[in-house]
């Protein structure tokens, strides 16, 4: 199952990532970090781990479905940040380390006297990227907050679901991914300005900043036009059909992007006459005259079924595809030849698959080279191979509650 092997050439090779978060944000992060070759050194605290380890069921081996999708590719230490002897390894570490990654609440890493004022003075090359739920400053800044509360403040649930129900919440924690996916990407940016300056700094993205982010075109329509934007349900409110229709066996996406799909889907669907109706003729057109045309395509997307619609549209180069449940997506042969499913050896819960890499490289190929692993699992590896710690210290750290 593709993308497991075993290159030496990963684009971050050589990188150190000291990860400080925990729940989703962060780890996911920091896994796609993991992915491109760079260490992980995960720092949890003894005993408990990381939140996720408890999230569920469903579990595997004792470990969580909910750990066990962003977590691997690294290495797992527990140490406790209360004790003073655990901050001063931490610091030991940031000074062997490239870059560090946190998720606390606002305050935290000052009071535990790991900002990045202090931590620059250790380590000036440090990349140190903060993810929060809202930011370093402004009036938000000292408030809790998780996905969903986001999900809701920032606006997507507003146009999320349809237009006649109640404001829904995507599916996925989609704002704590996509914040991941912005905190990788300043990362990387700060990583090649370090290469060409040997300046480290701080980077720093929030849930709430993701979120108006990516409102992309939604939150465009309301800056340029002023109308407050409504739910569509499965359509789009800017092209016009590009939604979900039932079929006589369920339901298909369609998804018709331009006119001359337009014309085409109709010349196939034997109804020409609406793709030279003046109403229906643009898709500005389409868009204004929505409702009227979506009942007329409602009675004829019914005349077929799901396979016949996508044969047809398929076969003419016509955005068309079914609605798939999870488990026909870990199924599907494209899913499955861009390696999107992989399988890995796991300690306790045995051979175990997770969804794959969706970055590809020619010559710098990423790749999942270790599973999640078990609370507290390289502690001694860490501090005897990196620190230096002996035996003896190693087992006075454990009798101390340090580790």
């Amino acid at each position: 199952m593709g993308q497991l092997n075993h290159a030496n050439n990963q684009p971050l090779r050589g990188i150190r990532v000291l990860d400080l978060s925990r729940i989703l944000a962060g780890p996911y992060c920091t896994m796609m970090l993991g992915d491109l070759g760079a260490e992980i050194i995960k720092v949890e605290q003894p005993r408990v781990g990381d939140g996720t380890r408890q999230w569920g069921p469903p579990f595997k081996g004792g470990e969580s479905a909910y750990f066990i999708c962003i977590n691997r590719n690294k290495k797992s230490i527990t140490v406790n940040l209360k004790h003073p002897r655990g901050i001063k390894i931490i610091k030991q570490l940031v000074k062997k380390s490239d870059v560090l990654v946190e998720n606390f609440r606002y305050g935290t890493m000052d009071k535990l006297g790991l900002d990045y004022e202090t931590l620059k003075k250790i380590n000036p090359k440090l990349i140190y990227c903060t993810i929060s739920a809202f930011g370093t400053t402004g009036p938000y800044r000292e408030l809790p907050g998780y996905d969903f509360l986001v999900q809701a403040m920032g606006g997507i649930m507003s146009i999320t679901g349809e237009p006649d129900g109640p404001p829904m919440k995507v599916g996925v924690a989609i704002i704590d991914v996509t914040a991941a996916l912005y905190a990788t990407s300043a990362i990387l940016a700060a990583l090649f300005y370090r290469e060409k300056t040997g300046e480290g700094q701080k980077v720093e993205t929030s849930l709430i900043e993701a979120q108006v982010a990516w409102l992309i075109n939604v939150g465009s329509n309301y800056l340029v036009s002023g109308e407050v934007p409504k739910r569509y349900g499965n359509a789009h409110p800017n092209i016009v059909p590009y939604q979900v229709f039932k079929v006589k066996d369920g339901y298909v996406a369609l998804a018709i992007g331009n006119d001359l799909q337009w014309k085409k889907f109709c010349e196939l669907a034997g109804v020409k006459e609406l793709a030279e109706n003046p109403k229906f003729e643009t898709n500005p057109k389409r868009v204004e005259n929505r409702k009227e045309l979506i009942k007329i395509l409602d009675k004829l997307m019914l005349e077929k079924r799901g396979k016949e619609w996508i044969k047809l549209c398929r076969d003419n180069g016509i955005p068309c595809g079914p609605i798939n449940t999870i488990d026909k997506v870990f199924n599907d042969p494209q899913v499955l030849n861009r390696g999107m499913v992989v399988e890995v050896d796991h300690p306790t819960a045995g051979k175990i698959k997770l969804a794959g890499i969706p970055m590809k490289f020619s010559r710098t190929p990423a790749f999942v080279k270790s599973p999640p692993p078990l609370l507290g699992e390289h502690t001694n590896e860490v501090l005897s191979n990196l620190l230096g710690y002996s035996k003896e210290e190693i087992l006075n750290l454990r009798k101390e509650q340090v580790i």
